[in-house]
């Protein structure tokens, strides 16, 4: 089994090169290598043309490998080696969840913008602190929200939907499940505190695909539930989790998230979506078409004319990191608003913190 397929943690797609600057003329780095996603924000980035200057992560180990995987960046001393460095625009960071907003403060303080990991933090406290601080400083603070921006498949879907392949989207259905490879798992994933939660973390994908599709700016959640099936030794540990959403316009989501990828499966998940349009459907298969020798990314359409299936790999690529890109030095926003960026965080911790308990732990304990 191929680990970068197997291994969701450490998943980076590559892509084509697709370069919208000019070596060197935006530069980058990246601070918090305590998740693997790190890798595949960097790799887009840098296929869109950015430069990667700077690492830092007080891990040696960490910062090796980092190094290894991106020959040439250089390793900072300490944090504020990159921060006072004027000539870095933007910082990428996949710190430990609990610590990425402070780390987004700092970075929006020292006049950069902020490129985090998913999910962007883990407490409403934070999300109203990292308003304030965009408002104050006018920077960005950018959300690594993978499952959609890293996913051809769903690349493409997006762009049937824009061109109305299936009418007005009344219903988004996500499935996301993971493989939890425990055993590779550092300690902090299993603590509420520091993860945040299944709804708030793998959650925050589903959350805002279904933003993104149906094209809405206001959602509440209907109802969420979360659980530990399975896994008693980490009692922390959300290991089953599942919400409904509706938007303003009525368009609804129903969404599941789980840990119970069996190994049997190839990819680290068969993450689908189903995107409900008053004139047809899509279904995305997204990492794996099971017992099929397609691959992922497979997308299906059904409209009036008839049954479509397209090969979405190496047919759309990953424009989003070009579009940030010139979003942070054009001022615009293009590849995501802010907006969208904070309503799906703010969607996934109101989730998580008024999910019922379905596995009778107690909520005061976790």
């Amino acid at each position: 089994m191929d680990h970068q397929i197997s291994d969701g943690m450490n998943y980076a797609p590559v892509g084509k090169p697709a370069p919208v600057v000019g070596k060197g003329e935006f530069v980058i780095a990246a601070i918090g290598l305590d998740h693997g996603h790190i890798n595949g924000m960097c790799n887009g980035l840098c296929e869109a043309g950015a430069t990667l200057r700077w690492v830092y992560d007080p891990d040696p180990e960490k910062v090796g490998a980092f190094v290894r995987r991106f020959p040439g960046v250089k390793a900072a001393r300490c944090e504020e080696e990159i921060l006072s460095d004027p000539d870095v625009r933007l910082v990428a960071g996949a710190a430990v969840t609990s610590e990425r907003c402070a780390l987004g403060l700092r970075v929006m303080d020292a006049g950069k913008d902020y490129f985090t990991d998913k999910a962007p933090m883990t407490t409403l406290e934070q999300l109203d602190a990292a308003r304030k601080k965009v408002s104050e400083t006018g920077r960005k603070y950018m959300v690594y929200y993978g499952e959609r921006i890293h996913s051809e498949a769903a690349v493409y879907a997006g762009q049937l939907v824009r061109e109305g392949a299936v009418g007005r989207v009344i219903q988004v259905i996500g499935l996301g499940p993971h493989r939890l490879s425990a055993a590779s798992r550092p300690d902090w994933f299993f603590k509420k505190e520091k993860y945040g939660g299944i709804l708030c973390d793998i959650g925050s994908h589903q959350i805002e695909q279904f933003l993104y599709y149906a094209d809405e700016t206001e959602a509440s959640v209907v109802r969420s539930q979360i659980g530990n099936f399975a896994h008693p030794e980490y009692p922390e540990l959300d290991d089953f989790g599942d919400a409904v959403l509706v938007g303003k316009s009525g368009a609804t989501q129903y969404f599941r998230v789980d840990w119970f990828t069996p190994d049997g499966l190839r990819s680290w998940g068969d993450g689908r979506t189903v995107i409900l349009g008053t004139d047809g459907y899509i279904e995305l298969r997204k990492y794996v078409n099971i017992c099929t020798g397609d691959g992922g990314d497979q997308v299906f359409l059904v409209d009036k004319s008839g049954e479509h299936h397209f090969a979405a790999r190496g047919r759309v690529g990953y424009p989003f990191f070009g579009e940030l890109i010139t979003d942070c030095i054009d001022r615009t926003e293009k590849a995501m608003t802010q907006k969208h960026a904070f309503l799906a965080a703010e969607l996934c911790l109101k989730a998580q913190a008024n999910a019922v308990e379905l596995t009778g732990r107690d909520r005061g304990t976790v």
